[in-house]
């Protein structure tokens, strides 16, 4: 079997188990790629464990409120982002980056995983879920901007990543520079696609309605590179890491943040710590590294802002 056919088939199988339509229509993300302050390689990598603390108590915090009535967290999350957050069909377990952010935070606020709810909310209905009290708090691929910050709060970011290139090893694609007569892939209507209309690049854009139909595509040739956010191309990669790899050089910047209720500053402030802890403790690049760092492609962790 031919490297072609051989990447394709086992790409139709990544394609048909990840259907990836979701951060890249609203804006794009970057991640670094300086190796210092945080991951590169992901060899052998292991998930971290996380120490639940005990006696926490947010007064003044309407969101924590709802928790202790519940007596577990309610986090919103994808589900079709593979090593970012992931859920997989068989076994209904979520996984990835997002979600051990989600479990890392959960733990300083003294939950264990046995008393987490996932729960799948797509990116249009963000705002609503935070708003409306069906999440606690949202780590997906947020992105912080000004027009969101009108309807929420934001703790971070965890995680800056930007618009980057997926394409086969060897392909001679290094950066926007070599697009010049490519056909290059995103879904329909996304930001990602525009940039690439309207970026002067030379390139052909191609669409379909999910990022996972344009890894098929890149795989059997149909186009030469698949463009979004680089955190979702990271999943794609490190699932096929022998014959796919993110360009890392992002042109454009979003930075990833946990969304939470608007104005709930006592919840965003322990949240905010929480990750400061975890980034310390060395807990975030031991996640990366076992989730998108599997890609190859380092991370550096960002400054926290709020």
């Amino acid at each position: 079997m031919s490297f072609r056919t051989t990447a394709a088939a086992a790409l139709a199988v990544l394609a048909l188990t990840a259907t990836a339509t979701a951060c890249g229509k609203e804006g794009s993300p970057s991640s670094s790629s300086t190796p210092d302050k945080g991951s590169s390689s992901a060899a052998a990598a292991e998930l971290p464990t996380y120490t639940v603390k005990t006696g926490v108590d947010l007064a003044g915090s309407k969101t924590w409120d709802r928790i202790k009535k519940n007596g577990k967290l309610v986090i919103g999350v994808k589900a079709d982002q593979p090593n970012l957050g992931y859920q997989d069909p068989g076994s209904k377990k979520y996984s990835g980056f997002d979600i051990e952010i989600a479990k890392m935070i959960a733990a300083d606020l003294g939950f264990d995983e046995s008393k987490i709810e996932y729960k799948t909310i797509q990116s249009a209905n963000r705002e609503t879920a935070l708003s409306g009290g069906q999440v606690d708090y949202y780590v997906g691929t947020y992105t912080i901007n000004d027009e969101r910050k009108k309807s929420v709060s934001f703790a971070g970011p965890y995680f800056v990543a930007g618009q980057d290139l997926l394409v086969k090893k060897g392909s001679g694609i290094k950066s926007t520079g070599d697009l010049k007569g490519k056909k290059v892939c995103s879904a329909t209507g996304s930001t990602s696609i525009q940039r690439i209309k309207e970026g002067n690049y030379g390139a052909e854009p191609v669409e379909y309605d999910s990022y996972s139909l344009c890894v098929q595509n890149l795989a059997s040739g149909q186009v030469d590179a698949v463009t979004t956010d680089d955190a979702i191309l990271k999943g794609y990669a490190a699932q096929d890491p022998a014959n796919l790899e993110v360009v890392g050089k992002p042109f454009s910047e979003e930075p990833y943040g946990v969304g939470l209720l608007k104005d709930d500053t006592v919840l965003q402030e322990a949240i905010t710590n929480a990750l400061k802890n975890h980034e310390d403790n060395g807990d975030w690049k031991k996640a990366y590294d076992a989730t998108l760092g599997k890609s190859g492609v380092s991370a550096e962790i960002p400054q926290l802002q709020s």
